[in-house]
């Protein structure tokens, strides 16, 4: 008899515990409840207004996509009958338009063979290239890209 009551004492003890716990729910990171659904984000603007307006914004790794310097919002959406980005970007017109040309990477076919028009698994260019947006960072970082070849020939100083 003893011993049921310390179990039955133990298992009201840990229901008591547990709803308590289970009162102070349990908060996500982003600070909202956790059932509760994302918050719209704000619109963002973009760096550039209208294409060749803006230079060429700087990569910060050697195989880093080039991000878009201009906006496109006001481009048709990419499918397949139409890729408003090659009015100005495909090999054909890019001097005409003075934009830079698609790269290299993009006559390849998956099998390597080089191809005369840009790769069909290249089309969605939103894919790897995004337009810029004035937008503070999301977290504080100190990451500061690939040292210049010109850079890392210098000597460093010594304190």
């Amino acid at each position: 008899m003893k011993n049921q009551l310390k179990l039955s004492m133990a298992v009201l003890a840990a229901c008591v515990t547990f709803s308590a716990i289970a009162a102070d729910a349990p908060k996500s990171m982003r600070g909202l409840d956790v059932a509760a659904p994302d918050p719209v984000a704000a619109d963002k603007a973009y760096v550039g207004a209208r294409p060749g307006t803006q230079k060429p914004i700087a990569r910060t790794f050697s195989t880093q996509p080039p991000v878009i310097p201009h906006s496109i919002e006001n481009f048709d959406e990419i499918n397949l009958e139409t890729n408003q980005c090659m009015d100005c970007h495909s090999a054909a017109t890019y001097q005409k338009k003075k934009a830079p040309k698609i790269g290299d990477s993009h006559f390849v076919a998956r099998d390597g063979a080089k191809l005369d028009e840009g790769s069909a698994a290249r089309y969605n260019c939103t894919q790897c290239h995004v337009p810029q947006v004035d937008a503070p960072p999301l977290v504080d970082n100190a990451f500061q890209g690939d040292v210049k070849k010109a850079d890392a020939k210098k000597p460093v100083k010594k304190n």
